[in-house]
């Protein structure tokens, strides 16, 4: 089929009728797929489509599909080439500069930095700087000009959310002041390879505390030792979580790239709110070496980007095999040949002769949902238009709710996260408050109302782990493999495994709004790419706990794509093939945003320099200027001897 056929959409009917009785699905359904396209045409010879659905207004604006020229990132800069703007710089962007010599890696950490300062009071994205950050950008920046490049993110500066620890003068909290001060040994595998591929650790991202492990009642991004994360697309924005930071500061440049984690939802549905595209990878893909736990059977690392492609970078740079976290042995690439080629996979043609099935009952909208649903309908247009077949309306059984799928995992995470604390918090070597235990962890922060607030915001996660261990005392190791084979199967034969090889699928995709339990339960990757937005006349709604903006108008929304474990190099050509026919991203303006850029940082440099008469280049801040930076962002100050 060529990128012009007529779509392809094939109900049930049509299609094998080898099913097992896992997936038998319902008879005479009336919306088995009778599509009336008004119009699929050519907008430039580069082969840009507009995709005008037939059953939903555009004027609404919710769906941005149309919006498919790409805004320039480049800055004019009088003489001297064209600096990137930050906020949609890509990694080649910046790698270009930088082999130009048009800008230092010390540059970019000086404009990242002056961002951060201006939206951090507001958002809350960043909870601390590197204070080694600009003398790593210097090494990076002499290392490339005596001709040494570590690869594509050399000198390129990374955000890693505050969960994942670093053997350096950054603190490691998940958002808690009961590890504030704590130190490793040595870096989380995740922050060594990054380091390896030559990225710039810029500092730690904000995060829902404990990665949203710890409350029945609180808000989305909210740490103690962090403060309120919020979203940039409307005020008081909710950010989901728990990568909150991580996500609002892609979306706004305050990095080149983030580093999320995820248990159930941590990465895909903060892609989701903020814009940006996630990669949730294979459970094993990916090293949670000295990452602080929740689970070790769904607990995943993974890239958050302003692109598919750049999320490719990252992931290239930090999945691989690690002795230090055996769940890295199921990677089934043999170690000789190394992963996969992620970036080369970020093919214009992958959707061509793709299958591509809709699990119509993990999507569970509201009356109020129909705007989201009709922009889903026109993205799978899109998928159409590229070449995929479309198997629509497919019915997953394993996530029935009499199948009691979410009953498993919350058994499965709860023994889980009693253990796998305690194995995190023996390997540190310096621990000011002595927390040892999940235990601990609860007698510190109710000890601590005003710091940790409690009960305001409760410890109902823990209490109810510690009351199904006996406070930590039973290892429950029968109990935790029944209820971990148990979600396997729903999630898989019965789930997603089973719907791909039942009706012969290369992915699944649904709105990352109704961010699914199956692929967390299974392990498997998910990657979201922006969609469209909520629109104009949009109601706003609040969170449960009563603080963030929920919905509201222009907070953005994305599609998902999901297949079996270890699929994400297929996944990412699909996701990218998507991206690069709608570009939906540039047509979705925060309503604040830091106004320094790149050629401002640079600007100053040269001025500094010819103030100075120096040959030496300078880096935009005079030595007082980076002390008094690096004193700003010292969580240390905070003296744990007066909690």
């Amino acid at each position: 089929m060529g990128e012009m056929d007529h779509p392809k959409f094939l109900s049930l009917e049509s299609q094998v009728d080898a099913r097992t009785d896992s997936q038998q699905l319902p008879q005479n359904r009336d919306s088995f797929i009778m599509r009336n396209w008004l119009a699929v045409f050519l907008l430039s010879l580069f082969g840009l489509y507009v995709v005008v659905s037939r059953s939903y207004d555009l004027s609404h604006e919710a769906f941005l599909l149309s919006s498919f020229t790409q805004t320039s990132t480049l800055i004019t800069a009088d003489g001297h080439g064209a600096f990137p703007s930050l906020i949609d710089a890509s990694i080649a962007d910046l790698a270009a500069g930088l082999e130009s010599g048009l800008f230092t890696s010390v540059d970019l950490v000086n404009a990242y930095i002056a961002r951060i300062e201006e939206v951090n009071p507001i958002l809350k994205a960043v909870t601390e700087i590197n204070p080694d950050a600009f003398s790593v950008a210097a090494e990076l920046d002499a290392a490339r000009a005596s001709g040494t490049i570590l690869g594509p993110l050399h000198g390129i500066p990374i955000l890693i959310k505050n969960n994942i620890a670093t053997a350096d003068r950054m603190n490691n909290t998940a958002g808690s002041y009961a590890l504030l001060g704590a130190k490793v040994s040595e870096d989380s595998t995740i922050a060594a390879k990054l380091r390896k591929a030559g990225a710039i650790i810029l500092g730690k991202s904000n995060l829902s505390q404990w990665a949203n492990y710890r409350s029945s009642n609180s808000s989305n991004g909210w740490s103690s030792h962090g403060g309120q994360v919020e979203g940039a697309y409307y005020p008081k924005q909710d950010p989901s979580g728990s990568s909150s930071g991580s996500g609002v500061a892609v979306s706004l440049g305050l990095a080149a790239a983030t580093i999320g984690t995820e248990t159930d939802g941590s990465i895909i549905s903060p892609s989701n709110f903020n814009n940006i595209v996630g990669i949730k990878p294979t459970v094993g893909l990916t090293s949670r070496y000295l990452v602080i736990p929740i689970s070790e059977h769904q607990d995943t690392i993974g890239p958050m980007a302003s692109s598919v492609k750049d999320a490719a970078y990252i992931l290239s740079a930090i999945a691989g095999q690690d002795p230090k976290d055996n769940y890295t042995s199921s990677i089934p690439f043999p170690e000789s040949q190394g992963n996969p080629d992620y970036v080369s996979a970020c093919d214009f043609f992958a959707l061509r002769d793709k299958r591509i099935g809709v699990p119509r009952n993990l999507i569970v909208p509201s009356p109020e949902d129909t705007l989201l649903i009709a922009a889903f309908n026109a993205s799978l247009d899109v998928l159409c238009a590229a070449g995929a077949t479309i198997v629509d309306d497919l019915h997953l059984q394993g996530f029935d709710p009499e199948l009691n799928g979410t009953f498993h995992e919350s058994n499965v995470i709860k023994i889980d996260f009693v253990s796998n604390l305690k194995s995190y918090f023996s390997k540190l070597t310096s621990n000011p408050q002595n927390i040892t235990s999940l235990l601990d962890m609860l007698t510190f922060t109710q000890s601590q109302p005003e710091l940790e607030s409690w009960p305001s915001r409760d410890t109902q996660s823990w209490e109810a782990a510690l009351n199904l261990t006996a406070n930590g005392t039973l290892s429950l190791s029968t109990e935790l493999w029944t209820n971990y084979t148990r979600q396997v199967y729903l999630s898989g034969p019965l789930g997603i495994t089973g719907a791909l090889e039942n009706y012969t699928l290369d992915a699944l995709v649904f709105p990352s709004y109704f961010v699914s339990s199956l692929p967390a339960r299974l392990g498997s990757p998910v990657i979201s790419v922006p969609m469209g937005s909520w629109p104009a006349d949009t109601e706003v709604k609040m969170n449960d706990f009563g603080d963030l903006v929920s919905r509201a108008p222009n907070i953005p929304f994305g599609i998902s794509f999901f297949a079996e474990r270890f699929s994400e190099e297929k996944l990412i050509g699909l996701a990218y093939a998507f991206e690069q026919r709608t570009k939906v991203r540039a047509g979705i303006e925060p309503y604040i945003k830091p106004k320094t850029e790149i050629r401002d940082v640079v600007g100053r440099r040269k001025r500094e320099e010819a103030e100075l008469g120096s040959s030496e280049p300078g880096d935009g801040h005079t030595e007082k200027e980076k002390d008094d930076q690096s004193v700003k962002w010292q969580t240390e100050d905070v003296l744990l001897g007066d909690l």
